[in-house]
């Protein structure tokens, strides 16, 4: 008896949180798929589209514990596919900017199983957008860079030139470093007055914008309890940013920097 040729594994991009970003070809996938290996952060509207028949798997993450480890999840999806299942990978903001879908994608190919790459609106240009934040700007930003604040050995990057005038810094999962990352900036020249937004809980109902200054950042995120999901986002964009401003009384006294708030 022939064995049954593997199903594909599509690594869908789920968007930020706010089901209406989903793209139609996300939305389509997901209602078709007999299996759906998701992330936690994906909402509860994204898998509303789910068939009722489809088998759903939380892959959830936290912060220093992994519920499934990745080696796990790529071996699950291979094992999905060989067993000639349509797999969705179902990954918050888009799977190839933090979402490890290249290490996904290498254990399909590895193991000859047909795979697919469906992009998502990111976390940075969707809750950007809701913040109305505009991550270039002709009068203020001509380059973007997307870093991962919870790297290891941040102490030992050279940080220098990633934000400043003309930049735009976008700090994914920085929300427990926030305080390091100020420091790390500054010691690699960047001023500590230069505008910085925290968009929290992105695209969805319960976000929240805040503006403070790049030396108030990390007793910014202690002071107003931000906690994850949420972006930091470096640079003279941040002043466009509709946001309730938290800067603390000692940044009064900071006037070239404040009045870039203004």
């Amino acid at each position: 008896m022939a064995e049954t040729p593997p199903a594909c594994v599509y690594l869908v991009g789920a968007g930020p949180g706010d089901p209406e970003l989903l793209t139609l070809r996300a939305a389509r996938l997901i209602g078709e798929a007999e299996v759906i290996v998701h992330d936690g952060l994906v909402s509860a509207g994204i898998l509303a589209f789910a068939s009722p028949h489809a088998e759903m798997i939380s892959v959830a993450k936290q912060r220093s514990r992994h519920s499934v480890p990745q080696d796990r999840i790529n071996a699950l999806l291979v094992e999905l596919a060989q067993a000639g299942r349509k797999v969705v990978r179902l990954k918050g903001g888009d799977p190839f900017i933090f979402g490890r879908g290249g290490e996904e994608m290498e254990a399909c190919r590895a193991a000859g199983v047909p795979v697919e790459i469906v992009p998502g609106i990111s976390a940075a240009t969707g809750c950007a957008a809701q913040a109305q934040l505009p991550l270039t700007h002709r009068d203020a930003a001509s380059a973007v860079t997307f870093v991962a604040g919870q790297c290891k050995g941040l102490t030992d990057q050279d940080w220098s030139g990633l934000a400043g005038a003309g930049r735009t810094l976008v700090i994914y999962m920085g929300v427990a470093t926030a305080a390091d990352i100020a420091d790390k900036l500054i010691a690699d020249g960047v001023s500590p007055g230069i505008p910085v937004a925290v968009l929290e809980n992105g695209t969805r109902a319960d976000m929240r914008t805040l503006r403070t200054l790049l030396a108030d950042l990390g007793d910014m995120v202690a002071r107003e309890k931000v906690k994850s999901p949420a972006l930091i986002v470096v640079g003279e964009v941040a002043a466009y940013a509709l946001a309730q401003d938290v800067l603390a009384g000692w940044a009064a006294q900071m006037n070239n920097g404040a009045e870039m708030l203004s």
